[in-house]
């Protein structure tokens, strides 16, 4: 008998998590802009299901802070707040250039499991790029900070962490919709992250994150 017969089926997705799904990608992307206003019925045609779903999905990114919404209008896409980009990025910097400095204390042999395992996705960043598929891009820029600062073996800062993901997203996909060029930038400068976390400098990577992040504070100012 085939291996896969032998797998449990994967559960159906219901109708109100493809609905809450095309909304929370399309915001976080920047396809559905901050202080847009949506309806129930244009997202229920466009994610091919009913409106009760729909409903239910929004109620779900009101409570994520993703929406507002409006009795008898709409929901409206809450935009990123004034202040709220840098309060993002200062958190980030702390928590990671901390995750960094814990992670260089480590034996070499395990900074260089650690960035064997992080470079690929590097990897995949470049392969986003070159296919014009900068969402997946800005998944993919989250997915390895996160890694780092997971690696830094602080649980709670982990979560800390985890709680900025969508804002840092969304931040990192509106970059680089602005200014295309800065994800080969990016890219480049992550490569350059993980060479100082695997030599276990950690003054080195706390000086090029201060310049990393200092490069999408200017474009989104």
């Amino acid at each position: 008998m085939p291996s896969s017969a032998l797998s449990p089926a994967s559960p159906p997705v219901s109708a109100a998590d493809r609905a809450h799904r095309y909304v929370r990608e399309r915001i976080l992307s920047g396809e559905i802009a901050g202080a847009a206003m949506i309806t129930e019925g244009e997202i229920a045609e466009a994610a091919g299901v009913s409106r009760t779903p729909v409903r239910e999905a929004f109620l779900r990114l009101q409570a994520e802070g993703l929406l507002a919404l409006h009795p008898k209008r709409g929901a409206l896409v809450q935009p990123i707040a004034p202040g709220e980009a840098d309060d993002v990025f200062e958190l980030r910097e702390l928590i990671e250039a901390h995750a960094a400095r814990r992670i260089a204390a480590r034996p070499a042999v395990e900074r260089t499991a650690l960035v064997a395992d992080l470079r690929p996705l590097v990897a995949e960043q470049s392969a986003a790029v070159a296919a014009d598929d900068l969402p997946a891009y800005a998944i993919l820029d989250a997915r390895m900070h996160q890694g780092i600062i997971d690696a830094g073996g602080n649980a709670l800062i982990g979560e800390i962490g985890r709680t900025v993901r969508d804002r840092q997203v969304r931040l990192t996909a509106g970059t680089v919709r602005r200014s295309p060029a800065r994800a080969r930038a990016f890219i480049a400068e992550h490569a350059r992250l993980l060479d100082h976390l695997e030599a276990g400098d950690a003054a080195a990577y706390a000086d090029a994150l201060a310049r990393h992040l200092a490069g999408a504070r200017e474009v989104l100012a």
